[in-house]
């Protein structure tokens, strides 16, 4: 039975990881230091081939026993976090890759990267393939994820060269679906809530900036990893309206600083080497998400809210800074 662990294993990608892992058979230890995670993610997961442990990965990390994979998820990853944790999101991508790293070394584990299209910044080429080094601002407000992710490949590849490692880096573009923060500042997360409480929809700029959007379970299975199919966030929040069925209407705020113009993987080594695609739509994807946030706590009072009851406090409002272009 292969022994896993997954950083991060308690966040949005990481728990979906772990309940995958699962199905598939493997032990899976899930570590997390809780700062952006939840132990709601895991829950339903306890069980005899599943460990949690909190812990942060920028400290010394210690397991027993054999380790067959690690998978390094464990970092802030909305906007809202990084923006709000720079220095603990540098800290992850440094310390607790070389952290993450060192172990793989001394286990012989398999080490795979979760890094991230942010490492190509807002890119001059269209769509972004895998030798495409990318258009970064290093000291802009998002630099500190950027720069995290660029810094923990190139330590990914350092470790392969000097010691031997067997490393692996994917690429994560936008992802979605359940178990998304509805306030962590990406751009479905935003507008669901939103549109089911009939709120206005904040898009930033004119909403003409383009995303390519892969549903969480799509990711899971899948170099560069994301759907290819482009569209507007203007056209993302539009879809979002129709398939809440909301009277919500879309408000137009400033563009963040360093915010990309468009974001679109070039996935033809994924399908080449392994295979992979992306099979669910995102009418598919949104529905499921939908439902998925109807479920949610704030989102079941959202009928007694527009008759005039109180609002429940858990509210992505309008006038939020939400950056409504991330991953």
């Amino acid at each position: 039975m292969p022994r896993t662990l997954v950083t991060g294993g308690a966040g949005f990608l990481g728990s979906h990881l772990c309940e995958y892992l699962l199905h598939r058979g493997h032990e899976v230890i899930a570590m997390d230091n809780l700062l952006t995670g939840t132990t709601d993610n895991i829950e339903h997961l306890r069980g005899e081939r599943f460990k949690f442990i909190k812990h942060d990965v920028t400290e010394y990390i210690y397991l027993a026993g054999e380790l067959d994979y690690i998978l390094h998820f464990a970092s802030p990853a909305s906007p809202l976090d990084y923006l709000q944790l720079p220095i603990q999101t540098m800290k992850v991508g440094a310390l607790g890759t070389h952290k993450a790293l060192g172990l793989a070394k001394d286990t012989g584990a398999t080490f795979l990267l979760a890094s991230t299209s942010e490492v190509y910044g807002d890119p001059l080429l269209h769509p972004q393939t895998e030798d495409y080094w990318g258009h970064v601002n290093p000291i802009g407000p998002r630099g500190v994820y950027d720069e995290a992710k660029r810094f923990a490949e190139a330590l990914t590849m350092a470790y392969h060269r000097t010691h031997g490692v067997d490393t692996k880096i994917v690429r994560i573009f936008n992802t979605y679906g359940p178990r998304m923060r509805p306030n962590d500042g990406r751009a479905i997360p935003a507008f669901i809530p939103q549109a089911l409480r009939h709120e206005p929809i904040t898009v930033f700029g004119d909403g003409s900036q383009t995303r390519s959007f892969c549903y969480v379970d799509d990711l899971i299975e899948g170099i560069n990893i994301g759907n290819p199919h482009e569209m507007t966030i203007r056209e993302l929040a539009e879809s979002i309206i129709r398939g809440t069925g909301s009277t919500s209407k879309i408000i137009e705020k400033p563009l963040p600083v360093d915010d990309p113009k468009v974001r679109q993987p070039d996935i033809s080594r994924a399908r080449a080497i392994l295979g992979w695609e992306p099979k669910i739509s995102l009418e598919a994807g949104l529905q499921k998400t939908i439902a998925w946030f109807r479920q949610q706590p704030g989102m079941k009072r959202e009928a007694a809210s527009r008759n005039g009851e109180a609002r429940p406090a858990f509210v992505v409002a309008a006038e939020s800074p939400l950056v409504a272009s991330e991953v």
